[in-house]
């Protein structure tokens, strides 16, 4: 009779234990969860925030290089109409005789006081709009420079935050912390429940968490090096652009009427229109990347909140 209620002790002093170890057990892994899944949803508040700064900023960038390329248009528009201008004034100044008729009519056209009158009034209103052209040109050449330098600086910036704006290694393995916490969690909640132990709480936080498992932090990189990219190409366009439209904008380059300087002014600008339509895809592209990178961290702020919330 002893021998069987000490055996009968035994029993019941090994349940007891077993069942102490495996709540221990399951306590241990609850707070392992905590320590380890704590602290992501910050970190991915601050390379949201990043992300949408720089969104804002290649955003202006691309509209600021439309600007530009607007103007660019318009300026030629009206570099156009100043050639056509001075071809018109040219050839009234410049008829050459070459036979005894043509002397006849110039002399006539001379005498004759009113012809004469209405030629000077078209050969003055003519260098007037020629003028006014000049001057407006000259004006849209300085904004499409302006434009193009704003558009320089707001790539440049763009570059340099899509530069800083990624992940490292440690929120990756914060990460795996957090997933390896979860499983292990999983594999005690399954032992608790056995024991009869209350698995509400961890069962809570197994479903808010499990999401990890499902996100790929690595595409946050991935926008991140293409907005980068995009942010170097608009900066270099967007640099060469500005200094060809300031030469082809000088008074030099302008005033040089020989047909080679003609030729030279009408190469600068096309190559400044050019180059401003360059930096305004490259500005756009990087207005996507960042977007799009905003998106990717987002899929993870989402589960880092569902997260943390089930933990507090």
């Amino acid at each position: 009779m002893g021998f069987l209620i000490k055996k009968i002790f035994l029993i019941y002093t090994l349940f007891v234990t077993t069942a102490y170890a495996d709540e221990n057990t399951f306590v241990a892994a609850l707070r392992n969860t905590y320590s380890s899944c704590i602290g992501i949803e910050s970190e991915l508040a601050e390379l949201k925030r990043m992300a949408g700064i720089n969104t804002a900023v290649t955003g202006v960038g691309t509209g600021l290089g439309i600007g530009a390329t607007a103007v660019g248009i318009v300026k030629s528009k009206h570099d156009k109409e100043i050639e056509d201008i001075t071809a018109q004034l040219d050839a009234m100044g410049a008829t050459e005789i070459k036979t005894e008729e043509q002397l006849y009519d110039i002399l006539a056209e001379l005498m004759d006081e009113t012809q004469t009158q209405k030629g000077r009034e078209m050969a003055d209103a003519l260098r007037a709009e020629k003028k006014r052209k000049e001057e407006q040109s000259k004006k849209l050449g300085n904004w499409r420079t302006g434009l193009l330098a704003a558009n320089t600086a707001t790539n440049i910036a763009g570059t340099i935050i899509a530069t800083q704006n990624r992940t490292d290694g440690n929120l990756q393995n914060q990460i795996d912390k957090c997933k390896s916490a979860v499983s292990n969690l999983k594999q005690a909640r399954a032992q608790a429940q056995l024991d009869g132990i209350d698995i509400n709480e961890a069962t809570q936080i197994i479903n808010a968490c499990d999401g990890f498992n499902t996100v790929d932090i690595s595409k946050i990189n991935v926008r991140a090096d293409g907005a980068k990219i995009a942010g170097i190409v608009g900066a270099t366009t967007g640099l060469t652009g500005t200094i060809t439209s300031a030469v082809a904008n000088t008074d030099a380059t302008r005033q040089d009427n020989t047909d080679s300087g003609k030729q030279r002014e009408r190469n600068l600008n096309t190559a400044s229109n050019v180059l401003a339509g360059a930096s305004t895809v490259a500005s756009a592209t990087a207005t996507v990347f960042n977007a799009t990178q905003i998106k990717a961290i987002k899929d993870i702020a989402d589960v880092a909140t569902k997260c943390t919330g089930a933990l507090k």
